[in-house]
């Protein structure tokens, strides 16, 4: 809404949001963050993009996704851009099922170009979608057509990929099928966030039979890892303090937080 009324100050909120976001992660030794989202939603999708997205237009998610991954390099955090090659156009929530987008080439253009501006971030994590126009039965995070001829050629993405949770409804077949599928299809990075679980040892065997099926970083895949690595080290002086206090000028609701 910023950004809609005044394109500078928006740009100035998203960086310096994501700045404290940097600050608190590196306090925890954290070093990467699973933000921007680059989505592009459109009207009637489902909405579990929701207000993740920073706009409903090409250049207002790609200018402020890209001030956000600024913000948090400025931290010493890699961002990751996600859900690469775009989830906007989706009609199913992938937590439960598989989507399918049946728009054409030139409809998903306007996504893709979303992620292409913004194809230098050091990571990003797939989408758990099928795409009618390339590869209309098996979503991205498993697709070699999208992964290679769409995310790293088309889109021009070269840095580190990560599939989206393992654990959702969207992939079919055992953790380690859907695993092993996705490495082949050119995903560096398995993530697996146990979302749906409560129980200890029942977490565990879920994590085991991922990591039995994660190769160890090797070639490219170990070069863009030890790129996104590398930003834990460009860390930029800042003034925590000051930092939240421009912060609550921008937003006078969060005058009272913490």
């Amino acid at each position: 809404e910023i950004y809609a009324r005044d394109r500078d100050l928006g740009l100035s909120a998203a960086w310096l949001g994501h700045r404290l976001i940097a600050s608190e992660l590196t306090n925890m030794a954290i070093h990467a963050d699973c933000a921007p989202v680059v989505d592009v939603p459109i009207a009637g999708a489902h909405d579990v993009i929701g207000d993740r997205a920073f706009g409903s237009d090409t250049e207002t998610v790609a200018s402020l996704a890209g001030a956000a991954l600024a913000g948090l390099a400025a931290g010493g955090v890699a961002g990751v851009i996600k859900h690469i090659p775009g989830h906007g156009r989706s009609k199913a929530d992938s937590h439960m099922e598989l989507p399918r987008v049946t728009a054409g080439d030139n409809e998903l253009s306007k996504d893709f170009d979303a992620f292409a501006r913004l194809a230098d971030a050091p990571m990003a994590m797939t989408a758990h979608i099928a795409y009618d126009a390339f590869d209309a039965t098996v979503p991205a995070t498993l697709s070699k057509i999208m992964i290679q001829d769409v995310i790293r050629q088309r889109i021009g993405f070269d840095g580190l990929l990560m599939t989206d949770d393992l654990g959702m409804k969207a992939l079919g077949g055992s953790l380690g099928e859907r695993g092993q599928a996705a490495i082949a299809a050119g995903c560096d990075v398995l993530l697996h966030c146990s979302g749906f679980l409560s129980g200890a040892q029942e977490i565990l065997a879920e994590m085991s039979e991922v990591a039995s099926v994660a190769p160890e970083l090797t070639g490219k895949s170990l070069a863009r890892a030890q790129r996104a690595e590398a930003l834990s080290t460009h860390e930029q002086d800042f003034d925590v303090a000051e930092g939240w206090n421009t912060f609550r000028s921008y937003f006078p609701e969060l005058a009272g937080a913490a």
